[in-house]
């Protein structure tokens, strides 16, 4: 039996409309989608013939690990179908789509990757927020807040680097991220903000000095799927 092929695509940020046009091709050619948790599941419309199974991570709830996404990967590619592995967001950005590749590629199966519009870029852009601004920012780094307590980032460099910060699953851990950014020399007045379901219908910006940026957050109620900004580019979208 011939081997199949899974494209790892990158459903973008929510907003139906910023899926590439060749994700969609590919998702009406795919026999199995394999889709995650923050997919817009309007995107299912373009796949109407596919079988899909939901592997959604999600953090703090119940989802499939990343050993058995991997294992069903493995399963349809090896019986010769076509499969949509599809990510919020973009595969390679935060989305372990390169362990998936590693897996995939070590057992013969052929891969291609499909850029999607990251949510650390497309989020800020539609709170009116640039990333990069030559008066205000010339570089952009972009982090994860997961497992801020325990992981040991470099704060200190972060602070001297300068630039925007861009942290992805930063809720849960937000206000000790914002404690560490302090503690490294971060003035507690640089402007920072928090954008909950950027680019959907839905989506809630607040925005505080750094300082106060947990506290008002917590008062908002505002949660997650959520990308905190932290810059001087905050102010050009007249947030605060």
């Amino acid at each position: 039996m011939t081997t199949g092929k899974v494209y790892l695509i990158g459903a973008g940020p929510g907003d139906l409309e910023l899926l590439t046009l060749k994700a969609v091709r590919l998702l009406g050619e795919a026999d199995v989608v394999l889709l995650d948790d923050l997919v817009n599941r309007e995107v299912l419309r373009f796949a109407p013939n596919a079988l899909v199974i939901e592997v959604g991570k999600r953090g703090g709830q119940h989802s499939a690990t990343q050993l058995a996404i991997h294992e069903q990967l493995l399963e349809h590619a090896l019986a010769g179908r076509v499969v949509a592995r599809l990510k919020g967001g973009d595969p390679f950005v935060f989305g372990r789509g390169g362990e998936e590749m590693e897996c995939l590629r070590a057992a013969g199966v052929e891969v291609e990757v499909v850029s999607g519009v990251t949510s650390g870029v497309a989020a800020p852009a539609a709170a009116g927020i640039p990333l990069t601004h030559r008066e205000h920012a010339r570089s952009v780094t972009f982090l994860t807040g997961h497992g801020a307590n325990d992981d040991p980032t470099n704060w200190r460099g972060l602070v001297a680097a300068g630039g925007t910060l861009i942290i992805y699953m930063g809720m849960a851990n937000l206000a000790q991220i914002v404690a560490s950014l302090l503690a490294a020399g971060m003035p507690a007045t640089r402007p920072a903000a928090v954008i909950q379901n950027g680019t959907l219908p839905q989506q809630r910006c607040v925005a505080a000095p750094l300082a106060e940026l947990a506290a008002v957050v917590a008062a908002q109620g505002i949660g997650s799927p959520s990308i905190v900004v932290i810059g001087d580019v905050v102010n050009v979208a007249n947030l605060i």
